[in-house]
């Protein structure tokens, strides 16, 4: 079944949370790019799932219901995809309306945090950039470029709004082992996203590996863009040792980043077991 990987991609963003395409715009670019199955994963929302569902309809793609939650473990932010949920669930809907009001608290207290550092009128600016969705970093970062207080986004993440900086507040969001119920309880398979992007040492992620899947969580995301070489290797090892199934995803926002495109991802390692394997996929 991994052949399938070409076809698939199964972490993408829209204007739902912090993408620049609208749903159906990134269906329409999914389907020129010849992926079959796309998993709209935005950020603490649902929101964009039915508008990306109409138009997978439309033209032939088919959406598998997609989040991207955000959560904390050991004091540390961790993202924890949902995949193939039931999107009516009473359970995602609640989950889902408690982070994105955890979201406008968290983006309120960055504001404060980085007004006292003499940049005002951010967390207005990041309401408008959202288009009245829950705000998130990104939209902060834009709103500092526009008021002329960095010169681009590269440069607020990495003065004020990165990991350990001024503006990286995590806690708000649950722990761990909430999200992952959350997605369980609602029929879905729970993914930790981008495993290397946390810089971890691998003894540390180990860990996290082992309170994820105590959890309930059932799956690794092998393969994303910008990975170093020997990565891919590591974390299909880390699916065999902890009996995880694979996924793969381009965590795709924008066609300005061309680095990140949409589909474009190596196939799964042949020891892995996808995670779309019982989702009676067709090609």
């Amino acid at each position: 079944m991994s052949h399938l990987s070409s076809l698939i991609d199964l972490h993408c963003h829209s204007t739902a949370s912090d993408g620049t395409l609208t749903p159906s715009d990134l269906v329409a670019l999914a389907y020129q790019k010849g992926v079959k199955h796309l998993a709209l994963t935005d950020h603490d929302t649902i929101s964009g799932l039915d508008e990306a569902a109409s138009t997978g309809d439309a033209l032939g793609v088919n959406i598998i219901s997609g989040v991207e939650f955000s959560a904390q473990w050991n004091n540390q932010g961790i993202h924890i995809l949902g995949l193939n949920f039931d999107r009516q669930s009473p359970i995602i809907k609640s989950a889902v309306e408690r982070q994105e009001s955890s979201r406008f608290l968290r983006t309120k207290s960055i504001s404060e945090r980085l007004e006292k550092k003499g940049f005002e009128g951010l967390y207005e600016a990041a309401l408008v950039s959202s288009s009245g969705q829950a705000p998130g970093r990104p939209h902060i970062a834009s709103a500092m470029v526009e008021k002329g207080y960095v010169s681009n986004v590269s440069v607020a993440f990495k003065k004020y709004l990165g990991a350990g900086k001024v503006g990286d507040i995590r806690s708000v969001w649950p722990e761990l082992n909430e999200v992952v119920g959350w997605i369980v309880d609602a029929g879905g398979i729970a993914i930790i996203a981008h495993p290397r992007k946390y810089n971890m040492t691998v003894t540390k992620l180990r860990s996290l590996i082992a309170d994820f899947k105590a959890s309930g969580g059932e799956g690794l995301e092998v393969i994303t863009s910008g990975q170093k070489q020997g990565e891919i290797g590591l974390l299909a090892d880390l699916c065999t040792k902890y009996e995880l199934k694979g996924s793969l995803g381009s965590d795709f926002h924008s066609p300005t980043q061309p680095w990140v495109k949409l589909g474009a991802i190596p196939s799964l390692p042949k020891s892995v077991k996808p995670v779309w394997l019982d989702w009676a996929l067709s090609v």
